[in-house]
């Protein structure tokens, strides 16, 4: 069956990095779109950033564009998030998933395979 594992998050300072992994299997995902979200405390689950696994083409938040960068290694079945200048409103669980949507699409609800999550803490 179609697993996403996510690890790497942690506890980082403001101005700090993380980079968060996630490894896919159980099938080929050359037509998916692969995507990050996260889910802050009482707070609704957002989009932060897809990719396309085929293109490679990517599609970033506002709240993170130009701080974080998404990427895939397809010879590993990898999907990678890059965290650089975090911010306290960072602090999220954050979860990977894939879906046959457009790199465009951020509707959570369209994404069929969804990870456990990693927490990803920053300090002010």
């Amino acid at each position: 069956q179609v697993q996403l594992v996510e690890s790497g998050g942690g506890l980082a300072q403001t101005g700090g990095s993380l980079r968060l992994s996630c490894a896919a299997s159980g099938r080929t995902f050359n037509d998916y779109t692969m995507a990050w979200f996260r889910q802050a405390p009482g707070k609704e689950r957002e989009f932060v950033a897809t990719i396309a696994w085929r293109t490679g083409r990517t599609y970033y938040a506002d709240s993170v564009k130009g701080r974080f960068t998404i990427s895939r290694d397809n010879t590993k079945n990898t999907l990678s998030l890059q965290m650089n200048s975090l911010k306290p409103e960072d602090t999220a669980v954050y979860y990977c998933a894939a879906g046959l949507v457009a790199f465009w699409n951020t509707d959570g609800s369209r994404y069929d395979y969804w990870g456990q999550g990693t927490q990803v803490t920053v300090s002010s």
